[in-house]
């Protein structure tokens, strides 16, 4: 099951990296490759007052709403806001918890082609691109209206989600895990930051070097994510899907292609088979490898036929024995330090 709406695109800056031709490159793909002949397509719901209330701030909602009320303007120097941002923000917002309110009518698995991203936007603070941080907000929701107990969510957005690990930083209830290129912007995402009182070990950063390939990539994932979740074992994961990792993105460093992505999703859902897994899109920025990604992590999550081979699905690049040996170190490092908490 896919979500998707067009006044997606209502927000919109053209001189900006985050504006509405990265969607309209994906549902152009993805048509082509008759992707909606095989998947539902639903239209989300809007968040409301009390959605974001669970994760963020009176005074933040009422900024935004104030903000975009008055036409436009900027959030520090990375995020702008028009006439039609909050709608938007909140139509985003909304299209998470449109997935997980399917989750419970039977849908296992879905992902949301929503749009602003969300998991920079602290409790109280916009910022990198982000408004509400959606897949809080979904997580806040389950939790609450569904009476849901343990919430995993998974970053693989190349920018460490300064916001969702902010939000949860004291929480044993969600389970952050984060794999992004480090150093690079927000600055945040040290291996050390682990969580604070009951929360502690509750938030896991794996940060890697520029230049990582798809399989050190899934090595990290192997080695780290699938255990750490698997003995946290959520009664439901959200995934912050960002595509900004791809060789080709002109924000990020690392060297994933859409083959990578494929083979993570694949991953993801072989081993939490009995889980449900909610997709929420993040970050992406070259539209071709944004597209030919989205459609690979679509191809893996549901099934569908697709030749991973073609379509624009490159060949994963050779890594260095640098880069390798440094990420190896770097899972280990990650692994000691984890290692009071949970076991490998």
């Amino acid at each position: 099951m896919i979500v998707y709406s067009k006044k997606y695109l209502e927000h919109n800056q053209e001189s900006h990296p985050e504006n509405s031709r990265r969607l309209k490159s994906v549902m152009d793909t993805l048509t082509r490759k008759d992707v909606f002949e095989k998947l539902p397509l639903i239209e989300p719901g809007y968040a409301v007052l009390e959605d974001i209330l669970r994760v963020h701030t009176r005074e933040h909602f009422e900024a935004m709403k104030k903000l975009s009320d008055t036409g436009e303007g900027t959030i520090g120097a990375d995020t702008y806001v028009t006439e039609k941002s909050f709608d938007t923000a909140m139509l985003s917002a909304g299209g998470i918890l449109t997935c997980v309110d399917k989750y419970f009518e039977g849908h296992r698995y879905s992902f949301a082609l929503n749009r602003p991203p969300g998991h920079h936007a602290e409790t109280d603070r916009a910022m990198g691109f982000c408004i509400f941080n959606n897949i809080a907000v979904g997580a806040g929701y389950a939790m609450e209206k569904y009476g849901i107990r343990k919430v995993a969510i998974f970053d693989f957005d190349v920018h460490h989600g300064n916001g969702t690990q902010e939000i949860f930083y004291t929480s044993p209830d969600v389970i952050y895990i984060s794999i992004h290129q480090h150093p690079l912007y927000p600055g945040t995402g040290s291996i050390d930051e682990t969580g604070e009182g009951e929360g502690e070990g509750y938030t896991i950063n794996i940060p890697l070097p520029p230049n990582t390939c798809d399989t050190s990539y899934l090595t990290a994932v192997k080695e780290i994510v699938l255990p750490v979740v698997d003995q946290f074992n959520p009664e439901i994961i959200f995934v912050s899907a960002g595509y900004d990792g791809h060789f080709k993105d002109p924000l990020g460093g690392m060297n994933l292609t859409s083959r990578g992505y494929f083979e993570v999703v694949k991953t993801l859902k072989q081993e939490f088979k009995n889980t449900g897994i909610i997709f929420g899109l993040e970050g992406g920025y070259n539209l071709t490898a944004l597209a030919n990604s989205i459609y690979a992590s679509l191809g893996a999550l549901f099934d569908i036929d697709i030749d991973i081979g073609m379509d624009g699905l490159e060949e994963p690049i050779k890594e260095s024995e640098n880069i390798s040996s440094y990420v190896s170190s770097k899972i280990c490092s990650v692994k000691r330090g984890l290692s009071r908490y949970w076991e490998f």
